[in-house]
């Protein structure tokens, strides 16, 4: 079977708007630690981890024994209306290193589904429909999740059952924020949020739900510190605020565990998935217990936390505090940031070099002005594919070249990595600048 064979049989049966990256769209047949290898043959350093899923990285053998043994029960799915042990101490590790007191953890099988959780929670808590979100920001594709996602290209209906009011992100490059110094920008978001509470909404708004980085949106964020401005708000309303970790969890950011404790605040729920699976499907919610219960009737998932995801989970969250991949993170996320940021300096076709830890961007703007330049971001990405690295994409405008590789990535990966990606860059604006 060829690969020109299965895209014809994919367009066949799938819908269009499932996208699939690359001119030539490739089919992954076999990965080992942080490579993958194509139906050709072809090696790759992935980038790009599954959209930050594969954490671990591929083919972990504690993480594939701990499937095993659960399958060799017997037993891969009960439903979660009996007694499933995996599940149960899952929900204690996480309920340990989420931060948040008293904790009560539901599961669910995506970062969509987790995000729809955490909105029928804080709804039911404050007996309100309102909601406050982000632009620029990504949650989801069901319905209440699109409806407080903040990018057009994600927005698939303009249909909506909630009530969203939005707040400016405080990112550094665009909209009106980004024209202040850092210094001052949260103080202009916390007036923002002042103005949108007395202009836009009834009062009894449910909940702010934000990404501490936001992902799709091409990972750019407001300053360290901007959910505590936020929070102080919300707080004298009593305004329930939802943090968005399903990229930014477990430790991939390198300075915390979690995104939001870069800001100094304590979420009343966050929502986790992707890299807790390490490939399988396991996401939720975790919240203080008195917000989580407030749901007034029977709400179960039918494949949320089963035994094998849960397994899974388990070894993924054991093998990455005990091989401290935060730190690794931390370390290794330098290589590639300042590197990138050194390496790059000199093109004006880079608007910035961003992120933090595993989770970094390049946007690429028109050379000169702060113009996107999705073209350009196009031919990089190729590019970086026909050197054997892959990478994603992303932003506003998609002009972002988006990496968030497993967090094992070791220090000579990183250097590799960063040594195709930096030719490619400069291949490809050399190229532009010539025609």
């Amino acid at each position: 079977m060829t690969s020109d064979d299965l895209l014809a049989r994919h367009r066949a049966v799938l819908p269009s708007w499932m996208p699939l990256y690359y001119a030539e769209p490739i089919e992954l047949v076999a990965g080992s630690g942080r490579r993958v290898t194509d139906a050709q043959g072809r090696s790759y350093l992935d980038f790009f981890g599954g959209v930050l899923t594969n954490m671990i990285g591929y083919d972990i053998p504690e993480i594939r024994d701990a499937v095993e043994r659960q399958l060799r029960t017997g037993i891969v799915h009960s439903s979660t209306l009996y007694l499933i042990r995996q599940q149960v101490e899952l929900a204690e590790k996480i309920a340990r290193v989420s931060g948040i007191p008293d904790a009560r953890v539901f599961f669910t099988n995506s970062g969509t589904e987790a995000n729809e959780a955490a909105l029928l929670v804080a709804t039911n808590y404050r007996r309100s429909h309102q909601i406050l979100a982000v632009r620029n920001s990504y949650h989801g594709r069901s319905y209440a999740a699109m409806g407080v996602t903040g990018n057009r290209s994600w927005s698939a209906s303009g249909l909506n059952p909630l009530q969203v009011a939005w707040l400016h992100s405080g990112e550094r490059l665009r909209g009106l924020l980004a024209r202040l110094d850092e210094a001052d920008r949260i103080d202009a978001a916390v007036e923002d949020l002042r103005e949108v509470l007395a202009t836009q909404t009834a009062g009894d708004v449910a909940c702010l739900i934000a990404e501490p980085i936001q992902g799709v949106g091409g990972f750019v964020h407001g300053p360290d510190g901007l959910f505590a401005g936020w929070k102080k708000v919300l707080d004298e309303h009593g305004i329930l605020l939802i943090s968005d970790e399903v990229q930014t969890g477990w430790g991939r950011t390198g300075e915390h565990f979690w995104g939001y404790q870069a800001h100094g605040v304590t979420p009343d729920l966050l929502t986790f998935a992707k890299g807790i699976g390490n490939g399988f499907a396991l996401a939720g919610v975790v919240g203080r217990a008195d917000v989580l219960e407030a749901v007034p009737a029977i709400s179960f998932s039918t494949f949320g936390g089963n035994p094998i995801s849960t397994a899974a989970g388990n070894a993924v969250l054991d093998y990455l505090l005990e091989h401290d991949l935060q730190a690794n993170a931390e370390r290794v996320g330098a290589i590639l940031g300042d590197g990138l940021r050194a390496a790059l300096a000199d093109l004006d076709c880079v608007a910035e070099v961003r992120g933090k830890g595993l989770m970094l961007g390049v946007e690429f703007v028109r050379p000169g002005t702060s113009e996107p330049d999705p073209a350009l971001t196009a031919r990089v990405f190729e590019a970086c594919r026909a050197g054997g690295l892959l990478v994603g994409k992303g932003g506003l405008y998609g002009n972002v070249v988006r990496m968030g590789p497993p967090l094992t990535l070791t220090e000579d990966e990183a250097r590799e990595g960063l040594a195709i990606l930096v030719d490619a860059i400069r291949s490809c604006a050399a190229a532009e600048v010539a025609a």
